[in-house]
């Protein structure tokens, strides 16, 4: 992920990429001519801002290290691996006065930004993530891995409190989670179903929505869209596709806009520490399933 970023933000305008820091020297070749270092604790004189894409056991300590240099972060999900530490990272980044902003990409979807436009009070929610099995992301379970980016979209568009959440899951490959579902209400009445698989033959993100008179659909990965809307008896139903957006460009393009203008992150520590609980919460009641069936 972290060569996806630096890509992006090589074009982004108003950004320049200072410099890169990995722990594997041979990925410097991709970027021929930009300052490289094995240690990221070099890099912070030389930068405004730093993107942290290693593994959720190394964010904190590389977010809290660029937060108190004065940095700007934009940390991929999940925020941190515990909530405690999230916390500590948004009360810095307030303290310094920096933008903290969570790599929640699928905000940035074009699919997901022209639903959750038509969204008034959704009353129920459809989640479908879907991947073939990868070694990358295996240090943490599915929920960190894939559920929590629809636990996140779920929160944004149901604009209510979490008030009950259910789960079950299973391990297949991995000594983790690597199947779950998730069944949760809200404060407002509005219920979601989530699944995620990092076992799937295929790759798929799908949402679906409903509210009073509106059903809507979204293929995340190809951009369809669909709607259907009721009125006076007569039911309309309508395709729209948002095929060939770059959800990682725009992320980029918000965060650099977010520190020139000094306006809040576009999706912010606290909205990554909420979609982190979430995903803990969910978690922790499968494993608890687990023990009880084993």
């Amino acid at each position: 992920m972290g060569r996806y970023h630096a890509q992006k933000f090589a074009g982004c305008e108003g950004a320049e990429l200072a410099a890169l820091a990995d722990a594997d020297a041979s990925r410097a070749a991709a970027f021929p001519g930009t300052p490289f270092f094995s240690d990221y604790r070099e890099v912070l004189g030389l930068a405004d801002a730093a993107v942290i894409a290693v593994p959720t056991d190394g964010h904190y300590a590389i977010a809290r290290a660029c937060i108190a240099h004065g940095l700007h972060v934009l940390i991929e999900k999940p925020i941190t691996a515990t909530l405690a530490q999230a916390s500590a990272l948004i009360r810095l980044a307030k303290k310094r006065k920096v933008v903290l902003q969570v790599g929640h990409v699928e905000r940035f979807n074009r699919g997901f930004a022209a639903i959750s436009a038509r969204l008034t009070r959704p009353m129920y929610i459809e989640t479908e993530r879907l991947a073939p099995f990868k070694t990358r992301g295996v240090e943490v379970d599915v929920v960190l891995d894939l559920m929590i980016h629809d636990l996140d979209l779920v929160v944004a568009l149901a604009r209510s409190e979490v008030k009950r959440v259910s789960a079950s899951g299973f391990r297949v490959l991995t000594r983790d989670i690597d199947i779950a579902t998730a069944y949760i209400e809200f404060a407002s009445g509005c219920v979601a179903n989530l699944s995620a698989s990092r076992v799937s033959q295929a790759a798929v993100r799908k949402l679906r929505m409903f509210q009073s008179g509106v059903y809507l659909s979204a293929d995340l990965q190809s951009g369809a869209v669909r709607f259907a809307t009721q009125s006076a008896g007569e039911v309309r139903q309508a395709e729209e596709n948002y095929a060939g957006g770059d959800a990682l460009a725009e992320q980029a393009k918000r965060f650099v806009s977010s520190i020139q203008k000094k306006l809040p992150a576009a999706v912010s520590g606290e909205d990554g520490r909420r979609a982190l609980k979430l995903a803990l919460d969910v978690a922790r009641l499968v494993r608890e399933r687990l023990r009880r069936f084993k």
